[in-house]
């Protein structure tokens, strides 16, 4: 049964994915970019701050105790390793705040995308209900434009198209969300790493002394051991819980955008191809 609507322009089999992508794509690495530059920058001139308080003197006794403690541990963590968790700690909550925003369902599958797209449809007002779809970001808006694009070459090559585009929009947030999974990794074992860098520091202190080895330094590596396994888990646990989280509720997303799409499209189910 032959599709009673007007003819498709060539615009309308042009894919909408390209610009999407892009822009997606800019937003996100703008964001990470000016995130991580503005840790370079700030993270020295914050830990030489931190280490001068050691200096200082006057205040109460309760304010002493916590600067010796905040100098503590400092030193404990050194200069390298407190720059690398800051860049850490603050690319977590940047690629958090990205993925969140993009994991919302007015991204993914917007009510109003449906409604309106619904409403051409059942109008038969099929390049206008094109058009919506193409001018609209979201992930059901690229899926359900590349199958009225496809829908010329017949139904099965339209749920071909849509699942294409779904596989790839799909594969672009799995992606994302790696990222957060990546530093719940790499993190413990920045930990792990300034663990056995502290038990070396000890070690050699105890090897090196000839006698008696001194206990301040050996307190040194002991604390960098544990300070750097302590802070690297403090900053994979919330990794790992935000990247389980987002990737069940943009999997949930993902479903029903093929639901959705399915039911909107499945009126065509009878369209074959025209010649």
């Amino acid at each position: 049964m032959p599709l009673n609507a007007e003819p498709i322009s060539g615009e309308f089999l042009s894919s909408p994915l390209n610009r999407v992508a892009w822009r997606r794509r800019r937003w996100g690495l703008g964001l990470l970019v000016l995130t991580v530059a503005t840790v370079l920058v700030l993270a020295p001139q914050f830990a030489s701050d931190l280490l001068a308080l050691q200096s200082t003197e006057g205040g109460g006794e309760e304010l002493a105790q916590k600067k010796s403690f905040l100098t503590w541990l400092v030193e404990a963590l050194g200069p390298l390793y407190i720059i690398i968790f800051l860049v850490l700690s603050f690319t977590l909550v940047a690629l958090f705040v990205m993925n969140l925003m993009s994991a919302r369902r007015e991204t993914l599958c917007p009510d109003h995308l449906i409604e309106n797209f619904e409403a051409n449809l059942d109008q038969k007002n099929y390049q206008e209900a094109y058009e919506m779809a193409k001018a609209d970001d979201s992930f059901l808006g690229n899926v359900l434009s590349t199958g009225l694009a496809k829908l010329t070459a017949g139904y099965s090559h339209a749920v071909e198209g849509m699942q294409e585009v779904g596989e790839e929009e799909s594969m672009k947030l799995d992606h994302r969300l790696s990222y957060l999974a990546l530093i719940g990794t790499i993190s413990p074992m920045i930990g792990l790493f300034g663990t056995v860098h502290g038990m070396i520091d000890s070690f050699s202190t105890i090897a090196l002394s000839g006698g008696a080895p001194d206990p301040n330094e050996l307190a040194g590596g002991i604390s960098r051991a544990l300070m750097t396994t302590l802070v690297g888990l403090a900053i994979a646990i919330p990794a790992i819980a935000a990247y389980n989280i987002l990737r069940n509720r943009v999997q949930r997303l993902v479903l029903e955008v093929g639901i959705v799409s399915e039911n909107l499209m499945s009126r065509f189910e009878n369209v074959s191809a025209k010649n």
